[in-house]
């Protein structure tokens, strides 16, 4: 037979339509491809849970929270706003149903502050309303949030999330002062807004 002639069995295709083989060997390497994206974000999943469970990617402090208003950190005599040597000061509050203790807390502008909270029940959310300060509070653990204000006044703080059936009670506030109002304190003393 000479190259030029074809077999009379085999008729050419319209334009435009693909052979089935070539179509199979297509979908063949897309389901290749797929699967090996599959894999490697499996792999990626389960290599990130492994390390970051032995390695937590943010602060974790463990706390009893049965406990936690016996003594030590969160107990009633150190809740508040208390200065610290290098000039920033530390707000420390215990979330419970359905509170923040205490109420209201009082600190200066422009300054530092590190906000410490643990909970004595229930997951909290701890939020500052027109600030970037959002987190959850949850039994057994101490959450940590450092921001400063620059704006004077009182910022509302609700518990964003639910907590029980008194949650939209659960509303506390931080007061703004100015920097030279702020008591000066010494680090054993602490302050809050609450009238006594």
């Amino acid at each position: 037979m000479a190259e030029t002639e074809t077999n009379p069995l085999r008729r050419p295709l319209p334009d435009g339509i693909v052979p089935e083989g070539e179509v199979t060997r297509t979908e063949n390497r897309w389901i290749a491809i797929v699967l090996g994206m599959l894999g490697v974000m499996m792999a990626v999943i389960v290599v990130t849970g492994v390390t970051n469970a032995l390695h937590p990617p943010s602060n974790v402090e463990i706390i009893d929270p049965t406990t936690l208003h016996l003594g030590g950190e969160f107990a009633e005599s150190n809740l508040g706003t208390a200065a610290e040597p290098d000039g920033s000061v530390t707000v420390r509050l215990i979330a419970e149903q359905y509170n923040f203790v205490p109420e209201c807390v009082r600190v200066p502008a422009d300054t530092p502050v590190k906000f410490r909270l643990s909970s004595a029940d229930v997951i909290h959310g701890f939020l500052l309303v027109g600030t970037n300060v959002n987190t959850m509070v949850v039994p057994g653990f101490v959450a940590e949030v450092r921001t400063s204000f620059n704006a004077l006044g009182d910022y509302r703080m609700p518990c964003h999330e639910f907590c029980g059936v008194g949650h939209q009670g659960m509303w506390a506030h931080v007061n703004v002062v100015p920097k030279g109002r702020f008591p000066h304190l010494s680090t054993t003393e602490r302050t809050s807004c609450v009238q006594q």
